[in-house]
């Protein structure tokens, strides 16, 4: 029979790629996500089953992983700088908790568990590239923008601890920037490429000297899938982006250059707009040495070429550039 896995926040960004990769491999997928699949998914039907869930319910889990599950991509989390500041709660919960719940249940039955984590998790450190082992500079517990960063390393720690303490088979991915098709657009990728497209200016945040790696999806999932594969990723972390330092400035006209749509940005205020409980990130570059040397994964898409697909799927998705438009609170 074809190997099982499950994927948990299989139907946002990351992972519904991720579920049409391992689809298209030949294996059987379940996609786990309190949403429905996007409209859009192209694989096999027969070869993907979606189960409508919370990640923190383990009635629900132990239902989903069973001892014929052979491998868990935990990409389920809260995200986005706007969900950061409205809801830090639920961030704390579904991160923290969910975590704890898919770990215990790939304990029982014997999987692999490949978590999905972030570059957040470094905070504010000043000393770029960062590798794995840098350490986190983090701001004020009254600042919500840094629930997201604890929460996650909080779910590292959680992973790491199961690996070492208890034998499971765990591997941290922590993500760079990612962007493409069928992210939600309240990010400086997908947000820039969403306005762009609906006729509004560009948001352009503390005139865009922050610097970022910006890695195309496929990249990111090809990265997973290394890893996933891989003994050598197991009990490790690893940085998965590109290295290539971009300004949000640079990444802003090269959007609007391909999209072919000569609009000023719209400046923001980032103190105005979101006050003191959100701090910028100036630079935020990986070291991804240690991801080639025992993965040998690397990035394959220029930005350029990202872009140019990200904003061709976008033309043929009405139902991405209907949906709402980013205001001040999306960022990245």
């Amino acid at each position: 029979m074809r190997p099982l896995d499950v994927v948990t926040g299989g139907s946002g960004f990351l992972g519904s790629h991720l579920v049409e990769r391992l689809a298209r491999a030949g294996r059987r997928v379940v996609s786990y996500d309190l949403a429905p699949p996007p409209p859009d998914l192209d694989c096999d039907p027969s070869a993907v089953r979606h189960v409508t869930g919370d990640i923190r319910d383990p009635t629900a889990l132990r239902r989903l992983v069973t001892d014929e599950v052979d491998t868990v991509y935990h990409l389920s989390a809260m995200v986005g700088v706007d969900r950061y500041l409205r809801s830090p709660l639920d961030v704390i919960d579904v991160n923290l908790l969910g975590t704890r719940a898919v770990l215990q249940r790939a304990l029982e039955v014997g999987a692999r568990v490949v978590v999905a984590s972030t570059s957040e998790v470094y905070g504010r450190n000043p000393a770029v590239p960062w590798a794995e082992d840098a350490d986190r500079v983090l701001g004020s517990t009254a600042t919500d923008r840094w629930s997201y960063s604890t929460s996650k390393a909080l779910a590292e720690h959680l992973t790491l601890a199961f690996a070492r303490e208890l034998g499971l088979r765990t591997t941290v991915l922590r993500y760079f920037n990612v962007y493409g098709p069928r992210q939600r657009p309240a990010y400086v990728v997908s947000g820039t490429v969403h306005r762009l497209l609906r006729g509004l200016p560009p948001l352009l945040y503390d005139g865009g000297a922050q610097t970022r790696a910006f890695t195309y999806v496929d990249d990111a999932v090809t990265g997973t899938l290394l890893a996933a594969a891989h003994p050598a990723a197991d009990g490790e972390v690893f940085n998965i982006g590109s290295d290539r330092e971009t300004t949000v400035a640079e990444l802003v006209r090269l959007a609007g250059e391909l999209a072919g749509v000569d609009t000023p940005p719209l400046p923001v205020d980032t103190d105005r707009a979101l006050g003191g409980r959100y701090e910028d990130i100036p630079r935020r570059v990986p070291d991804v040495g240690k991801a080639r040397r025992l993965l040998s994964f690397r990035c394959a898409t220029p930005l350029p070429e990202g872009l140019r697909r990200t904003i061709e799927w976008a033309r043929r998705s009405p139902w991405w550039t209907d949906s709402p438009v980013a205001d001040a609170g999306a960022r990245t």
